[in-house]
């Protein structure tokens, strides 16, 4: 016979789970299993964003800066677009629409790649195209169109200055340097040559960004005609650039003899000369001289004659007129 107190603890669990069943009205079990119904299911989507053209710009195919082009010029489109999709999905395509510019181009195919204008880094560019030949000055609209691989797709309008005006001549000035001679050409002497407007720098030296870069002043003596200044590559064999000459309005700067000159800043020297763009300036520092010259104390007007191969950056030429110092009359450098 089973003890009386063990008896009565297996009584009352027993009655106790009878009680749990009753009430719950079903059975305990375990469960493995999970079913899932598919009207309850999401899902995200991986880009609903279109992309963005953060930077575009017109320029001129054989210019350094952009934002100006004249009637009939070749030209490119840039831009910088960015797919900002989290995750990203891509860009498709990138377009431009610049028949304001060039009749009929109305959806032009830009190009992905890295690509530079104006200092500028850029990550898609048309192909070459032509301005109308017969084209209004002033702002012109134009709109980049990017669509990326989730079909989501924005347009973005920019714009550009159509500029047919020729650029001219409009000062020469030159500075002494703290401690030089006045009316002597020394080392640290500046010329400021300024045109009516921006000239593009590709015009006046292949690769030029309008950085202090080295090149070489001559001064040539004029015999019985004002001694002048020219400047050239800075080279074994320097080429004169198209700055034009500058006529010094005196006789007294170099007294050698007809035809002989003092260079500054040529190859070797141990000063260069350099020249550097601000605005529609540019202006020449000189560099070591190559031998003696004299002084001039005659107060004279300078004469600049610029070269019509010196562009602006629409690529108008620059007039052939020359231009006379301004301000008071006196002894230069």
């Amino acid at each position: 016979m089973m003890p009386r107190r063990p008896f009565c603890a297996l009584v009352g669990v027993l009655a106790l789970a009878a009680s749990c069943s009753a009430i719950l009205s079903g059975t305990i079990s375990a469960y493995a299993g999970s079913v899932t119904t598919a009207s309850n299911a999401f899902t995200a989507a991986a880009d609903f964003t279109a992309p963005v053209t953060v930077a575009a710009a017109v320029g001129r195919s054989t210019a350094y800066d952009t934002g100006f082009i004249k009637q009939g010029a070749t030209y490119y489109v840039y831009a910088n677009v960015s797919d900002t999709g989290n995750p990203s999905s891509g860009i498709a395509t990138v377009a431009t629409n610049v028949s304001s510019i060039t009749s009929g181009s109305t959806a032009v195919a830009l190009t992905a790649g890295s690509y530079s204008a104006g200092g500028t880094a850029y990550n898609y560019r048309s192909a070459a195209l032509t301005a109308a030949g017969s084209l209004t000055a002033g702002s012109k609209s134009y709109t980049i169109t990017s669509t990326d691989n989730a079909a989501n797709a924005a347009t973005q309008s920019f714009t550009t200055v159509v500029d047919n005006t020729a650029p001219a001549a409009v000062d020469v000035q030159s500075t002494n340097v703290s401690g030089g001679t006045v009316g002597h050409l020394d080392l640290g002497d500046t010329l400021t040559l300024t045109y009516s407007e921006t000239i593009d720098p590709y015009s006046i030296l292949a690769g030029w960004t309008g950085a202090a870069t080295g090149v070489e002043v001559t001064l040539t003596d004029g015999g019985v005609a004002n001694d002048s200044v020219k400047i050239s590559t800075a080279v074994a064999s320097p080429v004169q650039l198209p700055l034009g000459t500058i006529a010094l309005g005196s006789k007294g700067y170099l007294t050698t003899g007809t035809g002989n000159t003092v260079t500054y800043g040529a190859v070797g020297s141990a000063t260069p000369t350099t020249m550097t763009r601000t605005g529609s300036s540019i202006t020449i520092t000189l560099g070591t001289p190559s031998g003696p010259s004299s002084t001039s104390t005659t107060p004279a007007a300078m004469t600049w004659t610029p070269s019509t191969s010196a562009t602006d950056i629409a690529g108008n030429a620059t007039a052939a007129t020359a231009a006379t110092q301004s301000g008071v009359v006196h002894a230069n450098f």
